[in-house]
């Protein structure tokens, strides 16, 4: 994993449990390296590295690195968390996009959200999108503090093929949307506009330290809550594929990752 700060990553502990599961003797240590530095870190690794796993602020950067195939998903979102070094080969790609439909689908098995809402205009709000499209979802909303933002998400919607909308910031969902995604920090919304928001069935917070974050807890009884750790769990399923060949059960990795969480106190 590398990134900038990288020390608090729960990357480790999730790979390290898949290996540990796999019987392989492989490591997975976490690098900081500032942004700008992702092209020569790259260059300078040997035949011994399989893959990268890839944070911010370095995800943009991956689209530029010399001879980098890049995946459709990762070329859609505009940013990569994934490097897949193949002998001479070079892959980017984003399993931030797969992360998301997965988490839903193991929960929610089977079910399609007709209409969902996307809190956030970043680089998650477009991975956010993108899994929704794949997923069948025919209308996002999204609601941002800066409306421009959302006007810049047009051309994604457009290939997409779905109908984007504008959710006016602080405004509760409209009735036929089923799930909200908050791609927002933790903390980042007041109480009252959280509870606007979780006036829904499904509610995804990417967020999970502190938990359970505000929209979390304005949640009424009954209503489906994942938060970030299942969406880092299922992304890192979909990496250990792509790096290894073979999987593990998504809720090994979430659990390797709350374990870590819980001991650092």
């Amino acid at each position: 994993m590398i990134g900038s700060p990288i020390a608090h990553s729960l990357s480790p502990a999730m790979h390290r449990a898949a290996y540990a599961a796999l019987g392989l003797d492989w490591t997975y240590e976490a690098i900081e390296v500032p942004a700008g530095r992702v092209a020569e870190f790259v260059a300078g690794l040997d035949v011994a590295w399989r893959g990268l796993s890839v944070t911010m602020p370095l995800k943009p950067e991956l689209l530029q690195l010399p001879r980098a195939e890049v995946s459709d998903n990762a070329r859609r979102a505009g940013v990569g968390n994934t490097v897949i070094l193949d002998e001479d080969r070079l892959r980017v790609d984003n399993t931030d996009i797969g992360g998301f439909g997965r988490a839903l689908q193991r929960r929610l098995p089977g079910h399609r959200f007709a209409e969902a809402v996307v809190v956030g205009s970043g680089a998650s709000a477009r991975s956010a999108m993108i899994g929704l499209a794949d997923a069948g979802t025919e209308r996002i909303w999204v609601t941002a503090r800066s409306a421009h933002k959302i006007v810049a998400l047009g051309p994604l919607a457009d290939e997409l093929r779905v109908d984007l909308r504008e959710l006016p910031w602080g405004q509760q969902p409209p009735d036929a949307a089923e799930l909200v995604i908050s791609t927002l920090p933790g903390g980042s919304l007041d109480d009252a506009h959280a509870a606007l928001l979780a006036r829904v069935p499904v509610l995804f917070d990417i967020s999970y330290h502190p938990w359970p974050s505000t929209l979390a807890y304005a949640a009424a009884d009954g209503v489906t809550v994942l938060d970030g750790l299942e969406l880092l769990a299922d992304q890192a399923v979909l990496q250990l594929e792509l790096m290894t060949g073979r999987t593990v059960p998504a809720e090994l990795l979430s659990a390797a990752a709350r374990a870590e969480l819980a001991g650092r106190g």
